[in-house]
C-alpha cells in the first residue's frame, strides 16, 4: 500500500495565507492543490474479522458464482418505483432480491403508518444513551415492516462546526465524544432489529453553501482541515460508529483537502478501511460523486440514487481495460452483500419496499409501521430533549391556573391551506413529503437569486427539519391541541392570538405562553440565530404579563438577549425537535407531571459575534472563486472548547440544563486500572474502530449524586478531562441516573486508552502521553465543582 500520511494538509495556514492573495489569477484547474489530500491505495480488501466472519463467508461464496455485470450491478442504485430514496436491484438468477435504502434518521420519511422521532438535536439534548438505543430499536423495527433494509443515519456530520449550520439539527451534539456516544447507541439499536445503518456524512461536512458544483463551473467547498483536528475532531463519533458495528457510512459532498469526499483515498482507504478496519460498505451521498474510476479506486463502494453516469457500464468497461482491477469490484460486491448476510435480511425480511409507496394518496398495498409499544419511547425521548435554561419566581411548573393566553406561530399544526408561489413545495419539503426527485428541485428554487427559506416557520409548529432528515407522521400533536385538552381537563380559560405581531393581553391572565422557533433544512445555512419578529411578541406579551413562558422550538442555537432580561420574562424552554408527541411532552413538562432533565448539547452566545469565525459558512472569494476553501484554522477549538480558549462568556454554556429539583455531587474518586498495556502506543491487532486497547480501560472515576430537593427527576454529571497540551477541558463522560427525593446514587466514569489520548501526527499512532491530567467533574461545562489530577 502506498501512503503519504505525514504530507496531510501541514499547510493550512498556508492555504489562507494564499487565500489572501486576491489580486493572483483566478484559479481554474484542481490540479493547483494536488499533493494536499495525499493518495492511499490500492483500497483494502474486507477480511470479515471476528464478528462478521460467518457472513462474510457466505458473501464470498454468492459472489464467487456472480459475473462481472452482476457485480456491477449490486453496486450502483436504480429506480425501482418503489418509493424507496435508492433503491439495489435484485438477481433473481441467484435468489438476491435487491435492498431499498431510505431516509431518515428521525424516522421514514415519504410513506404512510409511521411515527416522526425526536430529531438528533433533541436526542442529543436528552444526554441519556439508553433511550438513545431504544429510540433506535423503535425506528428500525419501522423500517424493517416497511421492508427498508438501510436506514440512512444516524447523523454525526457536520459535527457543528457552524454555528449557523443548516443540517445541525439532524445530529446530536457540537461536542464529538457526546455525538459518538449516542451514534453507537443508536447504531446498536437500529441493528437489533436488522436494519442496517448509514453513518454519515463522513467527513467534515460542516456547510451547506457549495456543497456541491455550483454555477460558473465552481466546484463544491473544500474543507482543510489537519491531521490531529481531523482525528481528533471529526473522526472520533464516526470511530464510535464504526466500532458499534454501523453496516456502511455515506461519503459527503464536499471536497476534503481539495478532493472530493466519495473520491479521497486518504480519507477512504487511509483512514476508514485502514485506521479503523472498517468492514462495512461506503455509500455515495445523492448524487455525491464526480468520477468513476477514482471512485471505484479510492475506496467507494456503492453509488446512489443511480449507477449509471460513472459505474454501471463504464465500470465494466473500466475492468476489462485494466482502469480497475475486477479484485476492486469484487470487494465493493463483497462487502455490500456481507452486510445484508449480518443482519439477516436473507432470511424473513420483508420484500424490500413493500411498505413505500411513492404517492399515498395512490391506491397500494397499506404495511403498518408502528407498533403500540413504541408510543413510551416517543413520549419519553421528546419529554427529556427539552432544556429548562430560566425559570424565576417559581413560574413553573403550572398550578392549576384559571387563566392562560397563547401566542405565537409554532402553537399550532402547520397549515398549508393558503400558499404563496413555491411555499407548496417548501411545505412538503419542510416535513419530508416531496416524492423521490423533487428535493433537487427545490434545492434549485432556494439557490434562485434573491430566493432562500425564511429563519422562522411561520406555517407553525416544528416537529423537526427540512428536507431529507424530514418525517411524515401518522399522528403528530401540537402544543395547541395539548393545551386544549388540558385546560379542558382543569377548567382553565384558554386565550390564544397566533397571528397578531403585537397582542394584547387578556386581562387576568395569570401565565402567557410565547411559541418561537428558529427553523433549519438541508440545502442552504441558517441566516441568523434569532429573528426580530419572535423577540418583538416576546418583549409586548411580557409588557403586559408578568408570567411570560417562552417556549422555542430551535434546529440548532437560538439567542434569547433580546428578551432574555426582561423581569417579567421569567421561564424559557429550549424544545428543539420533539416529534410526534411534542404538544403531549410539552404539557407534562409545564404541568410538573415530568421534571425537565434536558441539558445543552451545544452553547448559546450572548451574540452572534460570540461564535467568532464559526458563525456562519465560509464563502468563494479572490483566487478561490472557483473553488471554495474552508480552512479549519480553528484546530480542536470547537463551541464550548473555542468559548474557553477566548474566555468569552456564553449565556447558557454546553452542558446546562435547570430541573424542579436540585441535585449535589460529591465524594469524587479517582483510580488507575491495573494491568493491560499502560505504555504510550497502543499495541493491539486492528479491530473495527482501531488497535484493540485503544479502548482499554486506563482509570475509573466516580462521583456520588444526590437528589436534594422534593421532586424526583434526573441529572447528568459529566466529566471533563484536561489532557496536557490540548483545551483545558474536554468531555470525556456522562451518565443520567434518574433520583426520587433522597436519593444517592454513584456513578461511574470508564475512561479508556482513546479518551486520554492525543493524536501524534508524526507517529501517526494514538498517544498516551505521560503527566498529569486535570479531572473535572460537575453539572455543566462551566459548574464544574469538583476537581482532582489523574498521573500517568
Amino acid at each position: 500500500m502506498v501512503t503519504h500520511s505525514r504530507l496531510w494538509l501541514s499547510g493550512v495556514a498556508g492555504l489562507a495565507a494564499l487565500a489572501a492573495a486576491a489580486n493572483d489569477a483566478i484559479i481554474t484547474s484542481d490540479t493547483y492543490f494536488y499533493g494536499q489530500s495525499p493518495a492511499v491505495y490500492p483500497s483494502p480488501e474486507m477480511t470479515g474479522g471476528a464478528e462478521w466472519a460467518a457472513a462474510y463467508e457466505k458473501a464470498k461464496a454468492l459472489v464467487a458464482q456472480m459475473s462481472l455485470e452482476e457485480k456491477v450491478n449490486v453496486t450502483g442504485g436504480v429506480d425501482l418505483g418503489t418509493g424507496c430514496s435508492g433503491s439495489v436491484p435484485p438477481n433473481k438468477r441467484l435468489n438476491f432480491p435487491g435492498m431499498c435504502v431510505s431516509d431518515a434518521s428521525n424516522g421514514l420519511r415519504n410513506t404512510d403508518l409511521v411515527n416522526a422521532y425526536p430529531a438528533g438535536i433533541h436526542v442529543g439534548s436528552s444526554w441519556n444513551k439508553d433511550l438513545a438505543r431504544r429510540r433506535g430499536a423503535a425506528m428500525g423495527g419501522e423500517f424493517r415492516r416497511k421492508g427498508v433494509n438501510v436506514l440512512l443515519g444516524p447523523v454525526v456530520g457536520p459535527a457543528w462546526r457552524v454555528a449557523r449550520g443548516g443540517r445541525n439539527w439532524e445530529a446530536f451534539s457540537a461536542d464529538s465524544y457526546l455525538s459518538g456516544s449516542l451514534a453507537a447507541q443508536t447504531i446498536q439499536g437500529v441493528q437489533s432489529e436488522g436494519v442496517q445503518t448509514s453513518l454519515k456524512h463522513y467527513i467534515a461536512n460542516e456547510q451547506e453553501l457549495n456543497r456541491n458544483p455550483g454555477v460558473d463551473e465552481a466546484q463544491a467547498v473544500s474543507s482543510n482541515i489537519d491531521d490531529k483536528t481531523m482525528h481528533e475532531v471529526y473522526l472520533w463519533p464516526f470511530q464510535d460508529g464504526v466500532r458499534a458495528g454501523t453496516s456502511n457510512i455515506m461519503c459527503s459532498y464536499q471536497r476534503i483537502n481539495n478532493s472530493y469526499g466519495c473520491a479521497n483515498s486518504k480519507t477512504l482507504n487511509g483512514i476508514l478501511k485502514t485506521e479503523l478496519g472498517f468492514q462495512g460498505f461506503v455509500m455515495s451521498d445523492w448524487d455525491a460523486q464526480h468520477a468513476g474510476v477514482a471512485t471505484a479506486l479510492a475506496g467507494m463502494d456503492m453509488v446512489m440514487p443511480s449507477g449509471s453516469k460513472f459505474w454501471g457500464s463504464h465500470l465494466i468497461e473500466a475492468v476489462r481495460n485494466g482502469s480497475v482491477p475486477e479484485s476492486r469490484v469484487t470487494d465493493m460486491a463483497t462487502r455490500i452483500l456481507t452486510a445484508w448476510y449480518q443482519f439477516g435480511q436473507d432470511t424473513k425480511f420483508p420484500k424490500p419496499g413493500i411498505g413505500m409507496p411513492y404517492d399515498v394518496r395512490q391506491p397500494h398495498e397499506t404495511v403498518e409501521g408502528r407498533d403500540p409499544q413504541d408510543r413510551s419511547t416517543l413520549l419519553e425521548g421528546a419529554i427529556e430533549g427539552y432544556v429548562l435554561v430560566k425559570n424565576t419566581n417559581e413560574t413553573l411548573p403550572l398550578r392549576s391556573p384559571r387563566v392562560i393566553s397563547l401566542f405565537g406561530y409554532s402553537a399550532r399544526s402547520a397549515d398549508s391551506s393558503s400558499p404563496g408561489p413555491g411555499d407548496m413545495l417548501i411545505y412538503l419539503w419542510r416535513y419530508g413529503m416531496t416524492p423521490v426527485g423533487l428535493d433537487s428541485a427545490l434545492a434549485g428554487l432556494i439557490k434562485s437569486p434573491g430566493s432562500r427559506l425564511p429563519d422562522i416557520a411561520i406555517n407553525g409548529t416544528m416537529m423537526g427539519g427540512g428536507g431529507s432528515g424530514g418525517t411524515t407522521p401518522a399522528v403528530f400533536v401540537s402544543p395547541y391541541d395539548a393545551l386544549s385538552v388540558r385546560a379542558a381537563q382543569d377548567d382553565t380559560a384558554l386565550y390564544h392570538d397566533f397571528g397578531t405581531p403585537k397582542p394584547a393581553v387578556v386581562g387576568g391572565s395569570e401565565a402567557c405562553i410565547v411559541f418561537g422557533n428558529a427553523w433549519a433544512a438541508e440545502g442552504y445555512d441558517r441566516p441568523r440565530l434569532s429573528d426580530n419578529f419572535t423577540d418583538t411578541l416576546v418583549n409586548t406579551v411580557a409588557g403586559q404579563c408578568s408570567k411570560t413562558i417562552v417556549v422555542l422550538h430551535n434546529a440548532g442555537p437560538r439567542l434569547v438577549d433580546g428578551f432574555v432580561d426582561h423581569p417579567n420574562v421569567t421561564a424559557i424552554l429550549f424544545s428543539h425537535l420533539p416529534g410526534r408527541e411534542s404538544g403531549t411532552s410539552l404539557v407534562k413538562l409545564l404541568y410538573g407531571e415530568a421534571s425537565p432533565s434536558g441539558k445543552l448539547s451545544y452553547t448559546v452566545a450572548r451574540q452572534e459575534s460570540d461564535y467568532g469565525h464559526l458563525l456562519k459558512p465560509d464563502e468563494p472569494a479572490g483566487r478561490f472563486k472557483k473553488f471554495p476553501q474552508s480552512d479549519f484554522t480553528e484546530g480542536v477549538y470547537l463551541d464550548y472548547k473555542y468559548f474557553d480558549k477566548h474566555n468569552v462568556s456564553p449565556r447558557y454554556e454546553f452542558g446546562f440544563g435547570l430541573s424542579y429539583t436540585t441535585f449535589h455531587l460529591a465524594n469524587l474518586s479517582i483510580q488507575r486500572v491495573q494491568g493491560g498495556n499502560s505504555g504510550e502506543w497502543p499495541l493491539g491487532a486492528i479491530v473495527p474502530g482501531g488497535p484493540a486497547d485503544l479502548f482499554h480501560d486506563i482509570a475509573l472515576v466516580a462521583v456520588e449524586v444526590r437528589n436534594t430537593g422534593n421532586v424526583a427527576g434526573a441529572e447528568v454529571p459529566q466529566l471533563y478531562v484536561g489532557i496536557p497540551g490540548g483545551p483545558a477541558k474536554q468531555l470525556r463522560g456522562f451518565d443520567k441516573p434518574f433520583l426520587q427525593p433522597g436519593e444517592v446514587r454513584t456513578v461511574q466514569f470508564r475512561l479508556t486508552r482513546r479518551d486520554l489520548s492525543t493524536w501524534d501526527t508524526a507517529a501517526q499512532k494514538w498517544r498516551l502521553q505521560r503527566g498529569q491530567y486535570a479531572i473535572h467533574v460537575g453539572t455543566s461545562s462551566r459548574d464544574l465543582p469538583l476537581q482532582g489530577t489523574l498521573t500517568i
